[in-house]
């Protein structure tokens, strides 16, 4: 009896492949095979337009800083005073109508509980960055009623709205309804990924 593994079986070589160097015999069995074509005149249509390629971060790649760090933490005075509301010059009034009404369904959630002040930045910058590459256009960003800090008052409450005015993705944002979180949440609406 033959063991199965002992038995060589030879596998067939592949075709050895020739030099791509076209011959007289190649040039005239073209020739016939194209006989009486002709060049088709020209249609003035243009090729259509490469696909778009995703630019390469190159601020990532150089070492520059990242962008949580260009974020500032300076809370202007009009900033606390204000109510939470925000739109980009160029907006009409509309959009915020539509944000607080629930027109864009909410796709991502990011929670800054318990967090410091650095950890909510970088959490909130990467937070826009994934959905700006998930193209998530309404999100909802808790940031707590400031309950349980210093004083009862929200700290990360008017960090995270001078942050959003910061971005330049953000279009717009307004106080969460009541059931989504009230005054300790923002649903903001990002520009939509091209």
């Amino acid at each position: 009896m033959r063991n199965a593994t002992s038995t060589n079986l030879a596998k067939p070589k592949p075709p050895a492949l020739k030099a791509n160097i076209p011959t007289a015999d190649d040039a005239a069995l073209f020739r016939d095979a194209v006989g009486d074509a002709r060049t088709l005149p020209d249609s003035g249509r243009l090729p259509p337009p490469p696909p778009y390629v995703k630019p390469i971060p190159r601020q990532r790649l150089s070492g520059d800083p990242p962008a949580h760090d260009l974020l500032t933490d300076h809370v202007t005075d009009n900033l606390e005073s204000d109510p939470l509301i925000f739109q980009r010059p160029g907006l009409s009034q509309q959009v915020i109508r539509r944000l607080r009404r629930g027109h864009w369904v909410v796709k991502d959630e990011l929670d800054l509980h318990g967090l410091t002040r650095e950890q909510a930045r970088a959490q909130l910058v990467a937070f826009l960055d994934e959905c700006r590459q998930r193209d998530s256009r309404c999100v909802r960003i808790i940031h707590g009623k400031g309950l349980s800090s210093r004083n009862n008052e929200p700290v990360l409450k008017q960090l995270v709205k001078s942050w959003l005015m910061q971005r330049e993705d953000v279009l717009a944002f307004v106080q969460a309804p009541l059931a989504e979180g009230g005054s300790g949440a923002v649903i903001a609406l990002l520009k939509r990924e091209k």
